[in-house]
């Protein structure tokens, strides 16, 4: 039964009120009767003796005549709720109220504070067991003082406990009644606070079994606890991150067999074509042999975009920081580029300033940032177009900047071509490849602490500017991954 956490809410939010509420019912009833119903019937039994003494202290003639005393009693008895005794200044019964008692008129009486009360003081017991009664009474003791301070006799009056438990029954009775529903009441709130709970946690076990057996989940509602609310907020990222995954891994399938089937059917078409003859005409062949060179490149910056893609996403990339000259270095990792621009016929510029201040960095990553902008704007930039390669240092940063005269960037694409896959529509800067290139180069510049920063307008070119802050530079940082 208490194997399912809803079982246990239940039962945490109903025991605690099955058990408290009967505890503070019967502290309740106690508290009641002893410091409330009793005191107060024996004052108030009290309050009748006292005006009962005050009305048989001006009838002198009582004392000395039982048979007044006797109709005294007779006409105020029926308006008591207790029994009522005269008792004579020497301990003898006068009169009572309790027919029973005719037998022991002019007796003594058998009282514990009898002689209290005779000395001139009252006297109360509120749980005294008669035997004349056979119960448990409240017995109260009034002496009858005269005027000139004699005792003339004592005012008895008892109440039976009989009465007193009625008292008692009708107003356990209430009690009992008020607890119940009080019991009803908790039992059905904790009910329906342990179900408020346990049903949204069901829904999140149910839909984790269904994401894990690959089904398409609906984003859940966040209601209820704070903590719960929590976890399904949790749940519904964790729900739109695999969902996103999903979508990129059919992507990134969807882009590997397009990428991989152009480069393959043009290698397979030049293979034939040497095989069936074409490796007779010199020319020829030299043709083929460039083309097939040219497409084994494309496939091999394929596949270390993918491969970083992958590190990316295992987040297993480490940088080997090293000292870097950077005006030397960034001479020498140009090169290459400066000859891909010159076959393209673009123009080629650098202003890369001869002091430019030596840089702690992974060169083989930071350079592959560079290169994936560089390989960008050769791309992208028309025949004829320009390519400006730029460094220096302002405002505690060192900086690098790729700029081309291409058709530019739309203010929409800026916020989209960072991310991994994108790719533009047809007739934008972006309408071929993977979608790799400029995601990997911000990821490797985030990497080394730093930012990319893009500025372009449609028609005018693009400026690509890697910013890295100076303390990457002047204090070598201590090896991490990113």
């Amino acid at each position: 039964m208490l194997k399912s956490l809803r079982n246990r809410l239940i039962l945490s939010h109903v025991l605690p009120v099955l058990i408290i509420i009967p505890v503070m019912g019967i502290a309740l009833i106690y508290v009641l009767e002893t410091q409330f119903l009793i005191p107060t019937l024996t004052r108030s039994v009290t309050g009748e003796s006292i005006l009962i003494a005050e009305i048989v202290r001006e009838q002198i003639e009582i004392w000395n005549n039982p048979k007044i005393a006797e109709a005294l009693l007779a006409n105020i008895g029926p308006n008591l709720r207790a029994q009522v005794m005269l008792i004579s200044p020497n301990g003898t019964l006068l009169a009572s109220t309790d027919p029973n008692d005719q037998a022991n008129l002019n007796k003594p009486v058998q009282a514990p504070d009898l002689n209290k009360a005779l000395s001139g003081k009252i006297a109360t017991r509120s749980n005294y067991y008669s035997s004349s009664q056979h119960s448990d009474v409240i017995d109260v003791l009034v002496p009858v003082i005269s005027s000139q301070g004699q005792t003339l006799g004592v005012v008895r009056e008892t109440y039976r406990y009989d009465s007193v438990t009625e008292e008692i029954l009708r107003l356990r009775n209430l009690i009992g009644g008020i607890l119940a529903l009080g019991l009803i009441v908790g039992a059905l709130v904790g009910f329906f606070l342990a179900i408020s709970i346990s049903t949204p946690l069901q829904r999140v076990t149910q839909s984790v079994f269904d994401l894990a057996r690959g089904e398409k989940t609906d984003t859940l509602q966040e209601a209820g606890p704070e903590e719960v609310r929590t976890l399904l907020i949790a749940f519904n990222l964790l729900n739109d991150r695999l969902h996103s995954l999903e979508n990129a891994r059919r992507r990134l399938l969807a882009n590997l067999v397009h990428e991989l089937g152009r480069p393959l059917g043009a290698l397979h078409s030049a293979i034939q074509a040497l095989m069936h003859g074409a490796s007779d005409d010199k020319n020829l062949k030299d043709e083929l042999l460039r083309g097939m060179d040219d497409e084994a490149k494309r496939l091999q910056i394929l596949l270390d975009d993918l491969s970083h893609l992958h590190d990316q996403v295992l987040g297993s990339l480490e940088l080997d920081r090293q000292e870097i000259t950077m005006s030397a270095w960034l001479s020498d990792i140009l090169g290459p580029w400066r000859e891909a621009a010159k076959e393209k016929h673009l123009h080629w510029k650098t202003e890369i300033p001869p002091d430019l201040t030596n840089l702690y960095a992974d060169p083989n990553r930071l350079g592959q940032a560079v290169g994936n902008l560089t390989s960008n704007a050769i791309k992208f930039t028309p025949t004829n177009g320009t390519i400006t390669i730029a460094a220096g240092q302002d405002n505690d940063e060192l900086w690098i900047r790729v700029s081309d005269t291409g058709p530019g960037i739309s203010d929409e694409e800026k916020k989209k071509i960072l991310t991994p896959f994108y790719r533009g529509g047809h007739g934008k800067r972006f309408p071929q490849g993977m979608g790799l290139g400029l995601g990997i180069a911000n990821n490797l510049v985030e990497a080394h602490g730093g930012r990319l920063v893009i500025e372009s307008t449609p028609g005018l070119g693009s400026h690509f500017t890697i910013r890295l802050p100076l303390f990457f530079i002047t204090k070598q940082p201590p090896k991490q991954s990113s």
